[in-house]
């Protein structure tokens, strides 16, 4: 995986779009004295640099010495942070609702009391009709400071009202963190372990899951109440393979932000998650008709000025439904439609490599190598794998051992004979120690290692044996997470029938097309 630059101000001037650049050039000759300009100076040697290098910036800017150095980035860090918030004040409801409080509180410092009590009703007014309630305790909080020092004739009622209010919003407060807390902490083990393994992991899972559920949780109208809780219930059922009720739960979620249409603007980032998630349910209850429907007016979503004006709503966008997409390819058998999207996926890939988390490519780089797998391409597809196995983050131990799984059916399907034993005793104990061994992976293990006695027309009534001894556990639970990160069923298929595999694949979605009385519109390249 790429490695990101380590200084955080060459990150930060990385990710400026050309207007933030030009926006900071006006503000700071604006604001700043002449031994200012020297920050133009080094932002210009920074901004024209490939790679940080400090000897290069000390080599250009022959005025500067190196403690002289440290003291000018830091402030040219906050210069740009000052630039950048004054540009996007505007388009943040955070920004503005801060800029209220520092408004009230200057007031407040000042003396202007019924000035500073104006401010604070407005933010409170503004924080409510959008649902900002973890800014209330703070305001409340100077509102009390300033009751305390200018006693009016309303007083003892002003009182009484803010301590109700006070209440309230503590109470509101503490649903909504402890919801968001458990809706995190759900997500948490998933990006940790992936899937539950056994009855003993759901049986854990259960257990921290009820406990953690904070009483009368499902009875609540609030947005973000609501909204944690079908999170929660999302990954909740996501972590234990109960796909219909991880789809019940992702639609909700996208269907609050369409009850709540005012919020799609306030947790934009939020809604989009959502939708990854609902297309994810529809791939794995192989909806094809949805996945596609949902897709599309997730992309529609990604067009609109909210998104596009925001560099991380567009890359989360984007990084969702390369994922669907690809999905879509790798459960139709549409391959050659598949591979065409790739290189335009990578180039995108590369452009926006210092907003992407470790995680996120290994999951696009992971369906990329199962898109080359489905389609014959073995050698492309070992070169992608050989990218995660490499890696050596704790990210997502289950993608790290179905990696190694698809790497080592891939030489397989090469024909690598002389690499197999090693490396299926190689793949076998390391899924082992990672306690990743179903009963799916340990028939294949059994067969590889008997596969290499048998001449290739003796292999055929051996793939039907194998695929007899696991086809029945299509409809396990805690098998049916191996498939869904290997068809090894299609695979198997295929075997016996002696055509490939993304032949089996879309001759699966055709028929599923047919039994929905849908036509085909794509015919197999």
């Amino acid at each position: 995986m790429p490695k990101k630059p380590s200084d955080i101000l060459f990150q930060l001037i990385l990710s400026l779009e050309k207007a933030e650049k030009r926006h900071f050039k006006l503000y700071i000759r604006r604001s700043s004295g002449n031994e200012d300009l020297k920050i133009i100076q080094l932002f210009d040697v920074l901004d024209k640099m490939e790679t940080y290098d400090e000897k290069i910036i000390l080599k250009k800017m022959k005025n500067v010495t190196k403690p002289q150095l440290s003291n000018l980035k830091s402030h040219l860090y906050k210069e740009l942070l000052a630039s950048l918030r004054l540009l996007k004040s505007n388009d943040s409801l955070d920004l503005q609702l801060n800029e209220l409080f520092d408004s009230a509180h200057i007031l407040y410092k000042k003396g202007l009391f019924f000035q500073s009590l104006r401010a604070i009703d407005k933010a409170k007014e503004v924080a409510k009709l959008n649902q900002k309630f973890f800014f209330l305790p703070l305001l409340i909080s100077l509102e009390k400071r300033i009751e305390a020092l200018n006693v009016t004739d309303t007083f003892k009622n002003r009182i009484d009202h803010l301590s109700e209010e006070a209440n309230e919003a503590n109470q509101k407060l503490n649903m909504i963190t402890r919801l968001s807390n458990l809706s995190l902490q759900m997500y948490g083990f998933f990006i940790a372990n992936g899937h539950a393994r056994n009855e003993d992991e759901e049986d854990k899972v259960k257990k921290f899951f009820r406990q953690s559920l904070p009483s009368g949780s499902a009875q609540q109208e609030g947005f973000y109440e609501r909204l944690y809780y079908y999170q929660s219930y999302t990954w909740y059922a996501f972590i234990r393979q109960d796909f219909l009720l991880y789809y019940r739960y992702a639609q909700k979620w996208v269907d609050l932000f369409k009850e709540k249409s005012n919020m799609m603007r306030v947790e934009t980032g939020h809604l989009i998650k959502g939708y990854h998630s609902l297309l994810n349910a529809h791939f794995d209850l192989r909806n094809y008709a949805a996945l596609k429907r949902v897709l599309k007016e997730f992309e529609e979503f990604s067009q609109t000025k909210r998104v596009q004006d925001n560099e991380n709503f567009t890359v989360q966008s984007f990084v969702y439904i390369a994922g669907a997409k690809i999905n879509f390819y790798n459960i139709t058998g549409l391959c050659s439609e598949g591979l065409k999207e790739i290189p335009q996926i990578e180039k995108k890939m590369a452009e926006y490599d210092l907003f992407l988390d470790k995680h996120r490519v290994m999951v696009i780089t992971y369906k990329i190598a199962l898109l080359y797998y489905l389609s014959g391409d073995y050698s492309t597809c070992i070169d992608y794998l050989q990218k995660i196995i490499n890696d050596s983050s704790e990210l997502r131990t289950d993608l790290q051992c179905y990696s190694r799984l698809m790497h080592l059916l891939a030489h397989y399907e090469l024909g690598n004979l002389e690499l197999m034993d090693s490396l299926t005793r190689s793949v076998f104990r390391y899924m082992s120690r990672m306690k990743n061994l179903t009963i799916i992976e340990q028939e294949i293990f059994r067969f590889l290692r008997n596969s290499f006695k048998f001449t290739t027309r003796q292999l055929r009534p051996e793939f039907e044996h194998f695929l007899e001894k696991v086809k029945h556990l299509e409809g396990n639970r805690f098998e049916t997470r191996s498939l869904a990160y290997l068809d090894i069923i299609s695979w198997l298929e295929s075997k016996v029938a002696g055509r490939p595999m993304q032949e089996i694949v879309y001759n699966k979605y055709l028929k599923s097309k047919r039994r929905l009385g849908e036509a085909a519109a794509t015919s197999l390249p």
